[in-house]
């Protein structure tokens, strides 16, 4: 019995996903096709210079503008920031510290601290 293994492919925007990249910023032919996870991986592994200046540069998808203002995305949205935002635009806010960042980033500090303080109370408890 012979074994045939199909190539499993995604959407490209299911892909810029798994890459950190926002996919109206990616090449017309990465939005245009399917990517196999081969492709996936090798890009991950090698990623082209389109790739490398988008995570330098952006414009960045909401999760990784959460994750460098280090609020989350419903803080990003609470607010008013619903659009990409490029590497330097993420620059200017934080150095700006508006009352919503610091709001937001008090905020998250405060779930970080809660998630590891449970953590650390099943471990406890486990032990």
């Amino acid at each position: 019995m012979t074994s045939h293994q199909s190539t499993q492919t995604m959407k490209p925007a299911t892909a810029a996903k798994k890459l950190g990249v926002y996919i109206e910023a990616t090449p017309a032919e990465f939005r245009e096709g399917a990517v196999s996870r081969a492709e996936l991986d090798e890009l991950r592994a090698n990623p082209p210079q389109w790739l490398q200046d988008l995570r330098r540069n952006g414009p960045h998808p909401r999760p990784v503008v959460a994750a460098k203002l280090g609020v989350s995305i419903a803080g990003l949205a609470r607010g008013g920031v619903t659009e990409p935002l490029t590497t330097d635009q993420i620059e200017t806010l934080k150095q700006e510290s508006p009352e919503w960042l610091v709001r937001e980033r008090a905020t998250q500090a405060e779930v970080r601290k809660e998630a590891a303080r449970i953590k650390k109370k099943h471990a406890e408890r486990n032990d």
